[in-house]
């Protein structure tokens, strides 16, 4: 005889639907969907390194480094670095799936890697605690961009010169 799985319904005392940690994570996923889609349209950029400059001086940077049918990797960073290993600090690569409509933080650098916050071999709770601690991170920064100027309008293709020069002060 078979056994069927069956989906247990958590509920709190009103009989109000609670969502676990990886429906919370996929909701996050889809909002910030939304927030990246209204700031920059990925789907419809080119592979190359983008610059949105505002009035506050500080450059953020969009670099599409991979276009395929149905999903779009980036990084966005500013143009800034960490003084203790170089890397450009805060920055996030972002897996963007055009069919499904979600955003996720594949990982980011915000002043340490994923290895120093949960290990080399973490926990399954512990990869899915850390992945929503990356993708709020994330959906706080996509709204603060949104809410500093930063979008479409804002966003230049930097020539291939200006992008050799960049890697080479890198």
């Amino acid at each position: 005889m078979q056994k069927t799985a069956t989906r247990i319904a958590h509920t709190d005392p009103l009989g109000r639907l609670r969502l676990g940690k990886f429906g919370w994570l996929m909701a996050l996923y889809a909002e910030n969907h939304a927030r990246l889609q209204r700031l920059f349209e990925p789907a419809d950029l080119q592979p190359g390194h983008y610059e949105s400059v505002i009035s506050d001086g500080l450059p953020l940077q969009l670099d599409v480094l991979e276009q395929h049918r149905y999903t779009t990797e980036l990084r966005l960073t500013y143009s800034m670095r960490d003084p203790v290993t170089g890397e450009p600090d805060p920055s996030a690569y972002l897996r963007v799936y055009h069919d499904t409509r979600q955003v996720e933080a594949t990982h980011c650098y915000v002043g340490r890697r994923w290895q120093d916050v949960i290990g080399m071999y973490p926990p399954p709770a512990a990869v899915i605690g850390h992945r929503l601690r990356m993708n709020t991170f994330l959906g706080k920064w996509l709204q603060y961009l949104a809410e500093s100027g930063h979008g479409v309008a804002t966003l230049r293709l930097q020539a291939q010169a200006d992008v050799k020069k960049i890697e080479k002060v890198a």
